[in-house]
């Protein structure tokens, strides 16, 4: 077994608080967008930041995007971390404890600071395209925050956004887009609209479609499973309807132990699925792979499934805690459901992407090669398939 590589920092970040910044960051970018307020920087901070820009070291990767921040905006989160990876050779994180905090709030704050220090300008030239808008951008900001909020929730294990809550808000956020470009809302700082553009009619067109689109979203039907946005709003089981019509689907066991119990007592292999609550490939493959009637066949009648939840932050019981030392001789405190499977997944498969499924025997001897994510239900149903012959 050894420990997880240093160049994939997906775990090394504390989750919820990444999100919590990013949704803070979003949602004060889209009140600035709707002009409650403006986002200045000094002007001799401004200059500063274009001087260094050019300079080879770190200091200089930093001004440069000081000075190219709005280009990191409306970037997937997972580059934020790739970035912090970067700027800190990849250990984001000590295993004792140590100083981890530190560098992970030093590195997040820098990728915050990027886009924030540079947005004063993008939203002044934002405001020249006619066919959207400062606001238009702030509606969409808003959005991206409460995906951001929903991360979280999903790992805190809060409750407060459901599905159908997610997809209202998102239908809100839709509905105000929509009758902002047609010129039915207006915000303070907006210049009057005396002719709608054809630009500005087709984006409110496409809003308008994508809104309706989400409607069914909220509704306790078949309909619901929104395949188009799979991945983005909660899991469709996280959901306000005490009997979901869309999650009558087998549900996983989250205890390996038991896992193994009922595989050497019903003679199959394990399937183990390492995915996270805010994962949203391992959603894809929960409700655009796994629902095929044929792949739903073959997992549950050939195989036992455990789902394993890398990013779950519910502790441990005070006596299963513990201090886990890798092969490589650096120990880990164990402390919470999380860190037992994130641990159990980069010690055992040398990997820490998230979705990985693996095989198993009741012997706990790998079958085949481990997956990631497969969208392709052909190719996912053929390794299901090929057990042992896999390798």
């Amino acid at each position: 077994m050894d420990s997880a590589s240093p160049g994939n920092i997906e775990l090394c970040i504390n989750q919820p608080l990444a999100e919590y910044y990013l949704f803070a960051v979003f949602i004060i970018f889209a009140l600035s967008f709707f002009g409650l307020f403006e986002i200045t920087l000094p002007s001799s901070f401004s200059g500063r930041a274009d001087s260094k820009a050019g300079t080879g070291n770190v200091l200089g990767i930093f001004f440069y995007g000081v000075n190219t921040g709005h280009r990191f905006l409306f970037l997937h989160r997972s580059h934020f971390r790739i970035l912090i990876g970067r700027l800190f050779n990849g250990r984001c994180c000590s295993a004792n404890g140590g100083h981890g905090w530190l560098r992970t709030g030093i590195g997040t704050s820098l990728c915050v600071i990027c886009p924030v220090s540079q947005l004063v300008e993008f939203s002044a030239q934002i405001g020249r395209v006619a066919q959207f808008g400062k606001s238009g951008i702030g509606f969409c900001g808003s959005s991206l925050a409460i995906k951001f909020l929903s991360n979280a929730d999903l790992v805190m294990h809060w409750g407060l956004l459901k599905r159908e809550v997610f997809i209202g808000i998102w239908i809100l956020t839709g509905i105000g887009v929509t009758l902002y470009l047609l010129g039915k809302i207006k915000f303070p700082h907006d210049s009057p609209v005396k002719k709608l553009s054809k630009g500005r009619i087709a984006l409110a067109l496409v809003f308008a479609a994508f809104t309706i689109y989400l409607i069914p979203g909220v509704t306790n039907t078949k309909y619901a499973n929104l395949s188009l946005i799979s991945g983005f709003p909660p899991p469709l089981c996280y959901s306000l309807y005490q009997d979901p019509f869309n999650c009558k689907n087998f549900e996983p066991i989250k205890d390996y132990e038991l896992a193994l119990q009922r595989s050497k007592a019903e003679n199959k292999p394990i399937l183990i699925d390492f995915t996270g609550y805010a994962c949203v490939n391992c959603r894809r493959m929960e409700e655009n792979v796994w629902t095929n009637e044929e792949v739903k066949r073959i997992m549950t009648e050939k195989y036992i499934l455990v789902s394993l939840y890398v990013d779950d932050k519910q502790k441990l019981p005070a006596a299963k805690q513990f201090t886990y030392t890798t092969k490589e001789g650096t120990e880990k405190e164990i402390i919470s459901i999380g860190d037992k499977w994130a641990t159990f997944e980069t010690e055992n498969f040398k990997n820490n992407a998230q979705p990985l499924y693996a095989i198993l025997n009741g012997d706990e001897i790998l079958l085949n090669h481990p997956v990631g994510y497969t969208p392709n239900i052909k190719e996912y149903k053929d390794w299901l398939l090929c057990g042992p012959g896999c390798f």
